[in-house]
């Protein structure tokens, strides 16, 4: 207890030598005096506390382990005591300015620099420290800076916003494809049927499983068959398609995982595992349920929030009006004019094309990040609240990922959740290694990547296939920058360099000019 006390007791007693001093000397020599005693209980109540912290730890007062202990706190200079000597220094500091008369403060003899202390910025210090200010004028700057920009543009080309991107010359006529929208729900309908059939026993799990393939193999190659008869807008296609590998995904998991009860309820009735109930329950209102609710893995129920909230819905509508317009400002003002005064980034001058697809970056990049917000936050949590889903989890901080994997497992939750459960895990329980298992889940990202763009530019360029496929050495390399260099932000530049600079802005410019090359073929 003695060296718990000590602090208090020090503490004390130099605030009665503080006051004895102040009443028998005035001027430079008190100062003096406050000075040293503050240092000197500063000294005291660190050394107490490493006394301390050294008793808990059951070290003893002497030995080879309490020197050591020593020398790891005050060796390196820049540690935790290091913090809390400072700490105890300014709370010292300020106890002597709110005691010590004012004619006694600050004075000209009092010493301003009383030990080593690094600059905010050094290495030693910078991590050390928040940063939000220079955040804020980063963004400051950067709403500035393309303030102007938008100004200049719209002072040199006017507004550029049209219809000619969204809609095509037969797109008041896109019924086939709204109607083949309308009718995707026959296929979980087929799927209800045939569980309700195999719970009641009426066909073999053989036979459960081939039509189950028939049923979401047919869910995908219909509305691809309708995109390809019917001349529709290119916006049209891509939401059809989207809206059908959702489909797809959840049809897929509603059987995989009635497969898998079923499976458990037969183990749990030969009593392999007779301590855990599995029950195999059908449930049109479980599977209805999920069809709309915003995830890709069927379970009988979810987590449920207490009620509706209005005034917010009503606000995260508004946010989805203003960046859905947004997004569609800067395509229409910058990234189409960007890239209809471009050439085939494969074909003809390489600084040209490079210059291209730097300068589309930026545009690309925002309207994305609009993309992301809209849909994932806004959308996405729209929904959850219309339907009281509380798993709201639909991403996580993607923008700290330091590898390409760790970005693919943070940014589409449901995705990623969906391919661990029914792709990734499947595949080791089947003794697939894991770098295999890895491959599969990307080919198969990269078929309906693929398919969402191809298949409403009717254009078959496998240029979405490879990009993703491309993750698969980015995955090792950027795996090998981070092991190499740790703790440093080269793997997180890197996917961003990768991802956001080059990838994207590429891949735009490859669709636009094949298309129009194919147009222009078709015409002449």
């Amino acid at each position: 207890m003695s060296i718990m006390e000590s602090p208090e007791g020090h503490r004390s007693s130099s605030s009665d030598e503080n006051n004895n001093l102040r009443r028998r000397r005035g001027g430079g020599e008190a100062v003096e005096a406050v000075t040293e005693l503050h240092s000197s209980s500063a000294e005291a109540s660190s050394s107490s506390d490493d006394a301390t912290n050294d008793v808990r730890d059951g070290r003893g007062s002497g030995g080879v382990e309490m020197s050591s202990a020593v020398v790891g706190k005050f060796g390196d200079g820049n540690g935790i005591q290091e913090e809390r000597n400072e700490n105890v220094e300014n709370e010292e500091q300020r106890k002597a300015n709110e005691t010590t008369p004012l004619k006694y403060v600050y004075r000209a003899s009092a010493p301003a620099h009383r030990r080593n202390k690094e600059s905010p910025l050094s290495s030693a210090a910078i991590f050390k420290q928040s940063h939000a200010g220079l955040l804020n004028l980063c963004i400051v700057v950067l709403i500035a800076v393309n303030s102007r920009l938008i100004i200049e543009n719209l002072m040199k080309y006017g507004l550029l916003i049209g219809s000619g991107f969204w809609r095509s010359s037969t797109s008041v006529r896109d019924w086939p494809l709204l109607m083949c929208c309308l009718s995707l729900p026959i296929f979980p309908l087929a799927a209800f049927l045939v569980e309700k059939l195999a719970q009641k026993k009426y066909m073999t799990e053989r036979v459960v499983v081939t039509l189950h393939i028939i049923i979401t193999t047919a869910t995908i190659l219909y509305p691809v068959l309708v995109i390809l008869r019917c001349d529709s807008a290119f916006l049209s296609g891509v939401t059809l398609m989207m809206f059908a590998c959702i489909v797809w995904m959840k049809l897929v998991s509603y059987a995989h995982t009635s497969y898998d009860m079923r499976q458990l309820a037969k183990s749990a009735d030969k009593g392999d595992n007779s301590e855990t109930n599995y029950s195999y329950t059908v449930s049109f209102k479980s599977l209805a349920y999920f069809m709309v609710a915003p995830t890709l893995c069927y379970q009988l129920s979810y987590p449920r929030s207490a009620c509706i909230r209005k005034g917010w819905l009503a606000r995260q509508l508004i946010k989805l009006v203003i960046f859905t317009g947004l997004m569609v400002f800067i395509i229409e003002q910058y990234i189409n004019p960007i890239v209809q005064s471009s050439q085939h980034p494969l074909k003809g001058d390489l600084l040209y094309a490079i210059e291209r697809v730097l300068k589309l970056s930026v545009p690309n990049l925002y309207v994305w990040l609009c993309m992301f917000y809209c849909f994932f936050h806004l959308w996405l949590n729209i929904l959850a609240e219309l339907l009281r889903f509380g798993d709201r989890e639909f991403y996580k901080d993607w923008w700290n990922a330091k590898t390409i994997d760790e970005y693919w497992r943070l940014w589409n939750m449901p995705v990623h959740k969906w391919m661990v459960r029914h792709i990734y895990f499947p595949c080791l329980r089947n003794g697939i290694p894991k770098g295999v298992a890895m491959v599969i889940s990307f080919f198969i990202s990269a078929v309906f990547h693929e398919l969402c763009i191809a298949v409403p530019c009717r254009l078959f360029k496998f240029w979405a296939f490879l990009g993703i496929m491309f993750q698969v050495p980015l995955v090792i390399l950027t795996n090998f920058l981070q092991n190499k260099f740790k703790n440093s932000n080269v793997g997180n530049m890197t996917f961003w360099c990768f991802f956001c600079i080059v990838g994207q802005p590429m891949c735009v410019l490859l669709y636009y000019h094949d298309v129009m090359n194919r147009n222009g073929s078709s015409a002449s």
